[in-house]
């Protein structure tokens, strides 16, 4: 359905406001401005501090995420936007007069530089921005041209529009997955209008396969780097194809950020025609870096459908957004880089504030330290800006426990000159930044470096025989922020369920496997929360009539409820036996599994009693296997199950351990076992598909 209408103003200011358009955290668009002081300008409100510089970003204006210890850079669309910034009492400096005629010369300046460049620095000689077609292409030639090094990876949801969310998989036998090796994630364009991101993630894959630098060995032969250059496949295909009016205005969707989805607080006005031509233009949709669940709901995202920065209807309600959650989760990513524009800055969590910094700023700030060295950007937590809730690394990091950063690339807009914002900035060279340091080239080459280092991530050695599988597995249950409403209420923070899993295929002999930590970041860290339910009451644990043989198992149910009745930090596990502390004639050995068959938790140890403890679980049914591990028969079992509440906010940590199995080529479970690993340290398990006891479930 095309929409037909006047010019770019068509949208009365009245229906605007009635729709919500002109509400809290809405960037809207005034009729298209005729005179010279209601031109589309970037403004720098002045803001000194943290709280400052979030109470600009509070106002809901366009805030262009570049900010330093001056102030907050701001679209301002007209006489609307300069009214706000005026009744809230702030001050700015008008650093872009005109954006329009700036987006005008920057277009000509492209057109000049492919005309007069054959072939540019880059390591794959491009001269201008691709299109989502370029990117597809590519890929897929690349994979053609290095098979054994490139593997085609299409994530797991397509997006909005039934749109494929494309990336390449880089590395020595790149086929086989469950290779044990450490994985470095480069994406790009989570924000439609943001070019050059996808083109830095891009061309990286390029230097890793063709540019011949001497490292390319050993990063290939030792890790894996996964590309997803365009993360918001339906925006950035729009960006790119639309007519640019250069005005930011409600209907320049060269200038769109966000997704395609329709919010169900759309009214039903604005629900109509497509995402490239409806009534509320460019307007429409979710900010895919305000969805994200880790931290959701909180400061600095949008309540308003509308907003450039709309944090979405849920907790990782986007389809693209779940599909990186499920990339990640998937694999053990060690280090992460999500490329943006525009603000010459390196960042990493925490978003927020109010959450301090993270157990492991000594580490995260120096790696961000090494990456500065060589494009020259401020190196900051995320909250140094201003604070921002549902980002991708505020996610990864506290859930996964894997380094993650966000680059704002350059200082110039969303996508300047190619010449400037792609060649310069990712080469290193004059005007850029890191112009004679590397630019960021050479961040990446140590992003890739810092995937494979084992001090900052985990390793689980041993050996395992051909055709078996060893499987690392955590389902748990984490909360979002507080949710502020519309009108700056809160309520209780949302729970959601995140399950990470990674497999290794055993060889028949040696394996080295690079993990993450065991214990999530947000377990061990400062970042407990309060309670906001009582736990759930303790309860026996039914044994089933009879005993079974020796080795055999019996089953019983449990089940274990939530929120808004109970908040259950952890549930306890405790099953035991007439006889001594450990019993040398009696063993039982207890697994649990959750409603799909996946073990959350086990109890295989010589003590008497055996716990097994499991965190943040999720509510629903779970399955308990007792098995006979040794005179059952002698002495039979009881069991209970009782609850704790969440942790408050602590300094040392609660241990987490990865639940470890191993299945056969029949698919059945030979063993398995609960390993606890810290960053920085190996642990070896032996042969973890042998299920001879051990003298604790903690290796």
């Amino acid at each position: 359905m095309r929409i037909t209408r006047v010019g770019p103003g068509v949208v009365s200011a009245l229906a605007l406001v009635a729709a919500g358009l002109a509400g809290a955290g809405v960037a809207t668009a005034a009729p298209h401005p005729a005179a010279q002081d209601e031109k589309v300008q970037i403004v720098t409100v002045h803001a000194a501090t943290q709280k400052e510089r979030s109470a600009v970003d509070a106002l809901g204006l366009d805030t262009t995420e570049h900010a330093d210890e001056h102030g907050v850079d701001v679209v301002l669309h007209g006489a609307a936007d300069v009214a706000r910034l005026r009744a809230a009492g702030k001050k700015w400096t008008v650093k872009v007069a005109d954006l329009a005629a700036v987006e005008r010369a920057n277009a000509q300046k492209d057109k000049a530089y492919a005309t007069s460049v054959a072939e540019s620095e880059l390591p794959s000689g491009r001269t201008g921005y691709r299109t989502l077609a370029d990117y597809n292409d590519e890929m897929t030639a690349l994979a053609a041209k290095h098979p054994t090094k490139v593997k085609p990876l299409t994530l797991a949801n397509a997006s909005v529009l039934g749109k494929p969310i494309n990336g390449i998989e880089i590395t020595d036998g790149a086929a086989n997955t469950s290779d044990g090796k450490p994985v470095f994630l480069i994406m790009g364009a989570h924000h439609a209008r943001e070019w050059p991101s996808s083109e830095h993630a891009m061309e990286f894959a390029y230097d890793l396969l063709e540019s011949g630098d001497a490292r390319n060995a050993g990063l290939l032969r030792d890790m894996r780097t996964i590309v997803v250059p365009v993360v918001n496949v339906d925006g950035f295909q729009i960006s790119r194809s639309a007519a640019p009016l250069g005005n930011f205005s409600q209907f320049d969707y060269e200038m769109k950020r966000k997704n395609c989805s329709i919010s169900a607080k759309t009214p039903a006005l604005y629900t109509t025609g497509t995402c490239a031509d409806n009534r509320a233009g460019r307007l429409r949709g979710t900010d895919p870096n305000r969805n994200y669940p880790g931290f959701w709901g909180g400061p600095g995202a949008s309540t308003s459908w509308s907003s450039d920065t709309y944090r979405g209807d849920g907790p990782g309600s986007e389809p693209e957004v779940d599909a990186v959650r499920k990339l990640i989760s998937s694999r053990q990513v060690t280090t992460l880089i999500t490329n943006h524009t525009y603000s010459n800055l390196v960042l990493r969590p925490p978003s927020l504030a109010s959450t301090g910094f993270s157990p492991d700023e000594i580490a995260y700030s120096a790696l961000g330290a090494q990456f500065a060295e060589h494009n020259d950007y401020a190196n900051i937590p995320s909250f140094g800006l201003y604070d921002t809730s549902g980002s991708t690394e505020d996610w990864s990091y506290w859930n996964t426990g894997g380094f993650g950063f966000t680059f704002e690339i350059g200082t110039e807009g969303f996508h300047p000159p190619f010449q400037t914002g792609v060649v310069a900035e990712y080469m290193g060279l004059a005007p850029a930044a890191g112009a004679g340091k590397g630019g960021n080239r050479e961040a990446y080459y140590d992003a890739a470096e810092a995937a494979r280092n084992p001090e900052l991530h985990s390793t689980i050695t041993g050996k395992a025989p051909a055709n078996t599988t060893l499987t690392i597995r955590k389902t748990y249950q984490g909360m979002t922020s507080p949710v502020i409403q519309p009108g700056g209420a809160t309520t209780d923070p949302i729970p959601y369920t995140d399950v990470l899993t990674s497999s290794l295929k055993g060889k028949g002999g040696a394996f080295s496997w690079a993990v993450n930590p065991s214990t999530r970041p947000l377990v061990a860290g400062r970042y407990g929360r309060d309670p906001v339910a009582p736990t759930q009451p303790s309860s026996p644990i039914a044994n089933p009539a009879g005993v079974p043989a020796v080795n055999g198992s019996e089953f019983t149910n449990v089940s274990i409820q939530g929120l808004p009745t109970y908040d259950n930090g952890k549930v306890v596990f405790t099953f035991g036996w007439p006889g001594p502390n450990p019993d040398p004639v009696t063993d039982w050995d207890f697994y649990i599994y959750d409603a799909e068959g996946n073990q959350v938790a086990s109890a295989a140890t010589l003590a008497n009693p055996e716990v097994a403890t499991a965190l943040d679980p999720v509510p629903g049914g779970y399955r308990v296997e007792a098995v006979n591990y040794a005179n059952g028969a002698t002495a039979d079992w009881t069991g209970t199950m009782s609850f704790l509440p969440p942790d408050p906010a602590i300094v040392t940590g609660v241990k987490e351990s990865w639940n470890l199995t191993c299945t056969n080529k029949q698919g059945k479970m030979v063993g398995n076992r609960s390993i606890v690993v810290d960053r920085g340290q190996s642990v070896d398990v032996g042969n973890p598909c042998n299920r001879a006891k051990v003298a604790s479930s903690n290796e």
